[in-house]
């Protein structure tokens, strides 16, 4: 059995899971020496990082996709791949990190809403 893959949803959780890495990204220098006193040192887990830019790299994947084939854009791609590439290169460029990183997150985010936005609209028409 085929399961329809439902674009709007996966760029609704993407673009919450790209938030939080952003914010995630942004705020973690700042309460870093914080954490341990609340209980949330696991935060700064190299590997919880790992994880959020797994699962937004997955949705991305599958909400672009997807949703490609209603609208035939690419611009949701391209922000995307600048997304990925500010992550890498803040992991590359330590100075530019705290900046390149939520910045990422943010353009990620950014490919989600136009992505979204494209889908809804093509409701109303249909392409060849």
């Amino acid at each position: 059995m085929k399961f329809p893959i439902n674009s709007q949803l996966f760029d609704k959780v993407g673009m919450s899971a790209s938030a939080a890495c952003a914010i995630h990204c942004a705020l973690l220098p700042i309460v870093l020496t914080l954490l341990p006193i609340v209980g949330l040192e696991f935060l700064a887990n190299p590997m919880i990082e790992l994880s959020m830019i797994s699962l937004s790299l997955a949705l991305a994947c599958l909400a672009l996709s997807s949703a490609y084939k209603k609208h035939r854009k690419v611009l949701p791609f391209v922000i995307l791949m600048l997304g990925f590439c500010c992550i890498a290169m803040g992991h590359l460029l330590e100075e530019l990190e705290r900046y390149l990183i939520p910045l990422g997150g943010l353009l990620i985010a950014i490919a989600h809403f136009i992505n979204l936005q494209l889908t809804k609209s093509c409701h109303h028409h249909t392409h060849p």
